[in-house]
């Protein structure tokens, strides 16, 4: 079974940091297509940041230049460095990949979401 596993989530005062980390579990071949999204309270779930196969990135433009997503393809793990933090950052965080595993001798591909991680903002 694949799964997509996160943590790093918490409670931090505005102006602070936090690092997300998404980890890929199960029988991997590859990870690719990366992203975070966000779902705060009685709104819909929103892209934050993206990362192509080719490695290129797309922000929110609320979070450009605050955030950072980054890839570890060895741990097939995946990050959101958050920096400046606000407290209309405040939401539950949910990572989203492309994933390949290997059955026998056939590439199976999976559009996996992990289970959120709350991010909690005070001001």
């Amino acid at each position: 079974q694949v799964q997509l596993v996160e943590s790093g989530g918490g409670l931090v005062q505005a102006g602070g940091s936090l690092r997300l980390v998404c980890t890929a579990s199960g029988n991997i071949f590859s990870i690719s297509n990366m992203g975070w999204y966000r779902q705060a309270p009685g709104k819909q779930r929103d892209m934050v940041a993206v990362v192509g196969s080719r490695g290129n990135t797309n922000y929110a433009e609320s979070v450009k230049g605050r955030f950072t997503i980054s890839v570890d393809n060895a741990k097939n793990t995946f990050y959101l460095q958050m920096n400046s933090l606000k407290p209309e950052d405040t939401a539950v965080y949910f990572c989203n990949a492309d994933v390949k595993t290997l059955q026998g001798d056939q590439l199976h591909e999976y559009d996996v979401w992990g289970q959120g991680t709350q991010v909690t903002v005070s001001s």
